[in-house]
């Protein structure tokens, strides 16, 4: 549903206005198929994330007014994504959401993400009979390289018993979350799952990250807290945002950039072969030991064949081949580089790689 407020704009932003430029949308006919490094052969911890509880008769009705997806239309077969945004239509928490029985649903996100979530949610809690908690410590969340049990498609879920799994990716990978007990240490890790070699967790958690960046499934962190409208990171393409439901928290800004046809600057998929400091000569990243020189929200120049863009990382991960990222950047031809860029901003020469989804032109 387009709100009347669209018609009378009253927040003037240049930025999204450039962004945004009035252009009928259309798709790429073909998907394509984005190879992935590994991914685990047996279930990991993933520990990095948590788990927001939100409780009572009106707790979809309270979700649905906050967040891109259509909450009280969620079946409980199913887990989809869906952004929290600022009043401008940037992301600042991006959630995965688990129906529990009617009313509950569990948000999965980063930890590093916990407490400024629930900060912000609570502020529109009022007098909703819903509850909001930290229910971190009470799961384990595990990833898994398959399971034949459900459906192919993207988000499908299945409940057995206390556990819940869905489908996590279009690679086949799937999320699980299942009552904690005695099998998770003090540090959130599962002692069956976890290796006694403590880098092998580590290392399936690197992997798993990596497939995320494979599969163009982006993660908002600390750094890339309301850097991003919906749409720059591909989240209409991801099924995460309703345009049909109610209003919400940004809803004016991300249902101008779908009505007006086209986004100029999208999450796309990256493999680096060469890079430098400001200012430097590109090295080869055969010589890098890890991708810990680039970070969520760091600003570079890519250059990718005769094109040079701006562009701005949301995550990156070592690869077997090399770094990777996903990257916000501008489609195709060259564009100018801003003042003082070849100083002041790190230079990328990389490679365009497809994700498990067609973004729209």
């Amino acid at each position: 549903m387009m709100p009347e407020s669209l018609h009378q704009d009253h927040r003037q932003d240049p930025e999204l206005d450039a962004q945004f430029p009035l252009q009928p949308l259309a798709f790429h006919s073909i998907f394509l198929t984005a190879p992935v490094d590994h991914t685990p052969a047996r279930p990991i911890a993933l520990a990095h994330l948590g788990v927001i509880a939100v409780r009572g008769i009106e707790a979809r009705k309270f979700l649905n007014g906050q967040l891109s997806q259509d909450v009280l239309g969620l079946p409980a077969d199913r887990v989809e994504l869906a952004g929290l945004h600022n009043p401008q239509g940037r992301m600042i928490a991006l959630l995965r959401l688990v129906p529990l029985g009617t009313d509950d649903v569990l948000c999965v996100l980063p930890r590093t993400l916990l407490s400024e979530t629930l900060a912000t949610l609570r502020k529109f809690l009022l007098r909703a009979k819903a509850t909001l908690t930290d229910e971190s410590a009470n799961w384990i969340i595990e990833g898994l390289a398959d399971d034949a049990a459900l459906p192919a498609a993207v988000g499908s879920a299945r409940v057995d018993g206390a556990e819940i799994s869905w489908r996590h990716a279009a690679d086949g990978r799937v999320m699980r979350l299942r009552p904690a007990s005695a099998e998770l240490n003090a540090s959130g890790i599962n002692t069956i799952v976890a290796s006694d070699h403590p880098s092998a967790q580590e290392t399936a958690l690197a992997a798993w990250q990596l497939a995320d960046i494979a599969a163009g499934l982006p993660e908002i962190t600390e750094s890339t807290r309301g850097e991003f409208v919906a749409q720059m990171l591909n989240l209409d393409a991801l099924g995460g945002i309703s345009f049909t439901k109610g209003c919400y928290t940004g809803q004016e800004v991300i249902a101008r950039a779908h009505y007006r046809g086209r986004v100029k600057r999208r999450a796309q998929r990256f493999r680096v072969t060469a890079m430098s400091s400001s200012g430097e000569t590109p090295q080869p990243t055969d010589a890098l030991q890890h991708a810990s020189t680039l970070q969520p929200g760091q600003k570079v120049k890519l250059i990718d064949g005769g094109a040079v863009r701006a562009a701005q990382i949301v995550n990156v991960a070592q690869g077997s081949q090399g770094i990777e990222c996903l990257a916000v950047t501008s489609f195709g031809p060259t564009t100018p580089e801003p003042a003082g860029s070849p100083n002041e901003t790190p230079t990328l020469s990389v490679v365009a790689l497809p994700m498990s989804y067609a973004l729209p032109e």
